[in-house]
């Protein structure tokens, strides 16, 4: 049984900052693609970056650019994003998830699993 397991949220201030972590089980980590997508109160999913399976190529959203840092440990089988400089416009439930293969990483209908996500609260 795949199983993507999140933790690391919480509640910060603005220009604070988490390392969120995805542990995974039940597949070969090391031979997908994986990513982080959000989804903030009220809104659709947002896809927030994609490292592909060696670790050594990664994307990101505009808008978390130079503030966010996704990696991974294939030989731990999780996933991390290190978020810096958070805004109030990041408060969200992150979730990571496993790329199907498709036309592009930033298709978030391209992701056939994901976890339970959580929680990210950026307030002052």
């Amino acid at each position: 049984e795949v199983q993507l397991v999140e933790s690391g949220g919480g509640m910060v201030q603005p220009g604070g900052s988490l390392r969120l972590s995805c542990t995974t089980s039940g597949f070969s980590f090391s031979m997908y693609d994986m990513a982080w997508v959000r989804q903030a109160p009220g809104k659709g999913p947002e896809w927030v970056s994609t490292i592909n399976s060696k670790g050594d190529g990664t994307a990101y959203a505009d808008s978390v650019k130079g503030r966010f840092t996704i990696s991974r440990d294939n030989a731990k089988n999780t996933l991390y994003l290190r978020m810096n400089s958070l805004k109030p416009e990041d408060t969200a439930l992150y979730y990571c998830a496993r790329w199907a293969g498709g036309s592009s990483w930033t298709r978030v209908d391209e992701y056939d699993y994901r976890g339970q996500g959580t929680r990210v609260t950026v307030s002052s």
